[in-house]
């Protein structure tokens, strides 16, 4: 006997049909429906009918939609796949680099298999954590993932749920672990049947149909959120989740859905025996994201840092439009400030939102490695109306510079896939939906969200185009040639030197001094014993560190040592021991 079981608590019939053949259910406490079906095992193709609609719609915690989106389900047993991490320990984030990917674009193949194939790459590069952008089911055959509807299903795009848990059992087996990119703060607009099972939504943002998360019947719905979080960790073997976007959670509770999250994840992690992180993707320079529970916050691991990026993009390339404005007037001064606190708005005015934003991070009681540094990410490339990198617009020199401050700051780091060699193919904006309407609403939307930044529509990509897509896979036949093997090797050496030295890990910020010589665009990094200085004007600097130099660990040009004076070239970095 097999049961099935949904959520309809304003429904006055529910049926199930398994295998064509339809199915009376009987309520349960708490608006549930249930019904025990005979020879109902692995692979049975199954969809309920919602009161008198005979329109079959798939379940909204399916494990398995072979499919697609719109057809039905599948049951799955997650206990038929045969793992073999059972000596797996985890890895926790303090301490650890990250890497982000998107795996239909990493690989020509574009599916979790022929990824496996390149995680060598990741360990040999010294990678602790793969960052995969959103694997949930979606409709159509390309999309970065973020308008995924069948939150508990795996897409077939990539290879369905035993690929992914072959992806992850892989990972392990070379001391990688895997975090998972969630999307709990909208749901993507095709295929988002939940608000006909019951009042899953309240409302929209500007993405999509938002979460009921404080409203009527939302303790069911607040728990369709977190068991699928504690599914990818548990039944997929999942190290970390990063959680999409939180500022656009709507929730007025006294414990906020994330506190509730961080909570059962805590449990999940002592049962497991194993560090479970959770990562935040945040707009609102709030430190209670990441602040203990026992110190008043919510109990995250960590958050994504748009102000270290906001800060050093604008630093390096001189842009200042949008949200860079204030990053830009606030030029290498406002970058030290970022490199010791992570905000550059702590409760100061921000001319982009036309209000104070932030509040200020107590640097002695938050350490460094709760927010992620990063020079690039999937957002602040694939936002950009060509999707092009830094390499299109930095020499290799700054962008060894740019590398350098992240890899010896006190944040926990991260790289975008293909960062590491200089990729210069482009990560675009791309999607395809099989509906035609809705492909021209998504391009219309794209030319005009881009237009407010001052792009044209001319250069802006079709993102339905099957060449968008093709376009922004990794060329891996670059890392192998010059200037991008020189700039893979400065990476390596740079993540190696990281572990090496316990003062580039050390998370505290109240340690960290950084000595801004505005005038030379040079930046002194005080780490302890080490001095990293970053020269990224035209010309070569002589600066006097305050103590004798002992050696130079690493340098992207030859610099040299004179007594307490070093000599670092034009657009390159030196790191100094005293």
């Amino acid at each position: 006997m097999a049961e099935y079981r949904v959520w309809a608590p304003e429904q006055e019939q529910m049926r199930v049909v398994v295998d064509g053949e339809p199915h009376p259910m009987y309520p349960s406490p708490g608006g549930w429906w249930h019904v025990e079906v005979e020879g109902a095992g692995h692979g049975t193709a199954y969809a309920f009918l919602v009161g008198d609609d005979e329109t079959p719609l798939p379940d909204p915690r399916s494990y398995w939609q072979p499919g697609g989106v719109h057809a039905a389900s599948r049951r799955y047993d997650h206990d038929r796949f045969l793992w073999t991490d059972g000596s797996w320990t985890g890895r926790q984030l303090p301490g650890s680099v990250l890497y982000e990917c998107h795996i239909g674009t990493f690989t020509p193949e574009g599916t979790f298999d022929s990824a496996i194939e390149r995680l060598d790459h990741l360990a040999e590069l010294g990678v602790d954590l793969v960052e995969v952008l959103p694997v949930n089911a979606v409709d159509g055959p390309w999309n970065w993932g973020y308008d995924g509807v069948g939150w508990y299903a795996v897409t077939e795009n990539y290879g369905g749920p035993d690929g992914f848990k072959r992806f992850v059992d892989a990972a392990h087996a070379r001391g990688l672990g895997v975090v998972l990119d969630v999307v709990y703060n909208h749901l993507g607009p095709s295929g988002a049947y939940l608000d006909r099972f019951g009042p899953y939504f309240a409302g929209s943002n500007i993405w999509g149909p938002s979460l009921n998360l404080d409203g009527p019947w939302s303790d069911e719905v607040r728990r369709f959120a977190i068991d699928n979080a504690l599914m990818w960790l548990r039944d997929f073997h999942v190290d970390g989740l990063r959680i999409d976007a939180v500022h656009a959670l709507r929730d007025t509770r006294a414990t906020h859905l994330l506190e509730q999250l961080a909570v059962e994840v805590e449990s999940l992690s002592t049962h497991l025996g194993r560090p479970l992180s959770l990562v935040a993707e945040s707009d609102l320079n709030d430190p209670r994201l990441v602040t203990a529970r026992e110190g008043g916050g919510y109990g995250l691991h960590a958050q994504w840092a748009d102000d270290i990026h906001h800060s050093l993009h604008a630093v390096l390339t001189g842009e200042s439009q949008g949200y860079y404005g204030d990053f830009a007037a606030a030029g290498l001064t406002g970058l030290g400030h970022v490199l010791c606190r992570a905000f550059l708005h702590e409760g100061t005015w921000s001319s982009f939102r036309r209000r104070a934003h932030g509040a200020p991070v107590d640097t002695r009681r938050i350490p460094g490695h709760r927010f992620l540094a990063y020079l690039q990410n999937h957002d602040q490339i694939g936002n950009r109306a060509a999707g092009d990198r830094l390499t299109q617009s930095l020499t290799p020199g700054l962008l060894a510079c740019g590398a350098a401050l992240v890899f010896t700051s006190p944040f926990t780091p991260m790289l975008f896939m293909g960062e590491e060699w200089g990729a210069r193919t482009p990560w675009q904006f791309f999607s395809h939906f099989p509906d035609a309407a809705l492909r021209e609403a998504v391009r219309e939307g794209r030319t005009a969200e881009f237009a407010e930044h001052g792009w044209g529509a001319a250069e802006v990509p079709d993102p339905n185009a099957e060449s968008t897509f093709l376009d922004s896979k990794l060329d891996w036949d670059e890392s192998c040639q010059e200037p991008h093997a020189t700039l893979l090797a400065l990476h390596r050496e740079l993540i190696a030197l990281r572990r090496q030295w316990p003062e580039l890990s050390d998370p505290w910020l109240d340690e960290v001094e950084i000595d801004v010589h505005e005038e030379a665009r040079a930046l002194v990094v005080h780490r302890g014993r080490i001095r990293v200085v970053v020269n990224l004007g035209h010309d070569d600097v002589t600066l006097g560190l305050g103590a004798r130099v002992s050696r130079i660990l690493l340098a992207s040009e030859p610099a040299a040592a004179e007594q307490d004076q070093i000599i670092v070239p034009p657009e390159a970095f030196a790191i100094a021991l005293l």
